[in-house]
C-alpha cells in the first residue's frame, strides 16, 4: 500500500530512488474505493486446485478482491463435475457487458499442440479481444502467456528437447518496474512445460519488456509498457506440493520423467520438498493488485468502453 506524505515533502525523492511507493495528500483523498474485479479463466483440468492456488496470492492484500470465474463455452471440462462449473463459472456470452479491473488467463495441458489445433482456440482469440476493451490488465500464465504473446505479437513457442521441470533461480533485470518492487535480485519460480518462448523474439517486439529471466528457464516476466499485459512463463502461483503431485502421477503412469530441479533437498524425490518461491509468489501478485489495479483502473469501470482508461494510468510506472 502506498505511503500518504505531505505535498513537496523533502524525503519524497530519496524514497521514489529508492523505488518506495509514495501518494500525495491530494491524490489520496480524491480515490475512490471500491474492491477489485478480478476474473478468472481457468484452463487447467485442476480446476479447484488452480481456484485455490490464484485464491490464496490473490487474498494475501490488504485490498478487497472479488473473485470470478470465466470457462470455455467450447469445450467440457471432464475432470470437474459439471455441478461445480454451473454454481461457480461464467461463459463469455454471460460477461460479455461486464467490466473488470485485472483478468488471470492460466496454463493448459495442451501446450505440445499448435494453437489453432487447441478446440477451444477461437473462442479463447475472442476472449484475448474481448480483453483489451474490458479489463484494465491481464495476467497470463504459462500456455496463457505463450498463447497470449501468439495472438497479440506473433511470437511462437518451440519445443523443448526435454521438459522443464523444477524450481529455479531467475534474476530480476528491470528493479524499478513496479511489478518487480520488492523482489530480491535474485528469487526462485517453479517451472513445468514441454515448450520455450526465446528472448531474440521477445527482444524483437518494441512494447514488451523482460522484467526477469534465468540462465535455465529463459524470460520468466514480461510486460507491456503500461502494464496493461503481463506474462508470467512459469508458474509463481504453485503451491508446495503442485510439482511433487505432478511428477508421482507421470511416474504412475509409467512416463521416463526426470526427478523436478532444486525441488526435493538434495534432489531426492524422498526427502523434503525446499518450499522457496512462496514469498515471491505473493510480492508478484500483491504488486498487480496493487499498482496495475487499485492505483491504475478507474473507479468507473465502463470508462474501459470509451477509451478513458489510460487517463488513470499509475504515475508510478517506470522511469
Amino acid at each position: 500500500m502506498p505511503l500518504i506524505i505531505p505535498d513537496k515533502l523533502p524525503a519524497a525523492d530519496a524514497l521514489k530512488d529508492e523505488n518506495i511507493f509514495t501518494m500525495n495528500r491530494a491524490r489520496a483523498q480524491s480515490q475512490d474505493i471500491r474492491p477489485l474485479k478480478v476474473m478468472i479463466l481457468n484452463l487447467m483440468p485442476t480446476k479447484i486446485a488452480t481456484e485455490t492456488q490464484l485464491a490464496r496470492v490473490l487474498a494475501n492484500s490488504p485490498l478487497q478482491v472479488e473473485m470470478n470465474l470465466l470457462a470455455m463455452d467450447s469445450h467440457e471440462s471432464t475432470h470437474i463435475s459439471q455441478d461445480h462449473m454451473k454454481s461457480f463459472y461464467r461463459t463469455l456470452d454471460e460477461v460479455r457487458d461486464d467490466y473488470f479491473d485485472g483478468l488471470i488467463i492460466t496454463g493448459s495441458p495442451v501446450e505440445l499442440l499448435p494453437f489453432e489445433e487447441v478446440d477451444y482456440w477461437k473462442e479463447l482469440c475472442e476472449i484475448f479481444e474481448f480483453a483489451k476493451t474490458h479489463v484494465y490488465s491481464t495476467m497470463f500464465i504459462c500456455w496463457g502467456a505463450q498463447a497470449a504473446l501468439f495472438h497479440y505479437y506473433g511470437i511462437d513457442k518451440y519445443p523443448l528437447e526435454e521438459k522443464l521441470f523444477g524450481v529455479f533461480e531467475h534474476r530480476v533485470v528491470r528493479p524499478r518496474n513496479p511489478l518487480m518492487r520488492g523482489f530480491d535480485e535474485v528469487f526462485y519460480a517453479p517451472h513445468s512445460r514441454h515448450t520455450e518462448t526465446r528472448r531474440e523474439d521477445i527482444e524483437k517486439e518494441p512494447q514488451l519488456r523482460i522484467l526477469a529471466d534465468s540462465p535455465q528457464a529463459g524470460p520468466h516476466i514480461l510486460s507491456t509498457e503500461n502494464g496493461r499485459q503481463i506474462f508470467v512463463l512459469g508458474h509463481q502461483e504453485y503451491d508446495k506440493g503442485t510439482l511433487a503431485s505432478e511428477y508421482f502421477r507421470d511416474l504412475d503412469k509409467g512416463m521416463d520423467i526426470r526427478v523436478p530441479c532444486n525441488y526435493f533437498r538434495n534432489d531426492d524425490p524422498e526427502e523434503e520438498i525446499l518450499f522457496r518461491w512462496r514469498s515471491h509468489a505473493n510480492l508478484l501478485f500483491s504488486n498487480w493488485l496493487n499498482y496495475y489495479l487499485y492505483q491504475a483502473t478507474p473507479y468507473n469501470l465502463e470508462d474501459l468502453r470509451d477509451g478513458k482508461a489510460d487517463a488513470w494510468r499509475a504515475t508510478s510506472g517506470e522511469e
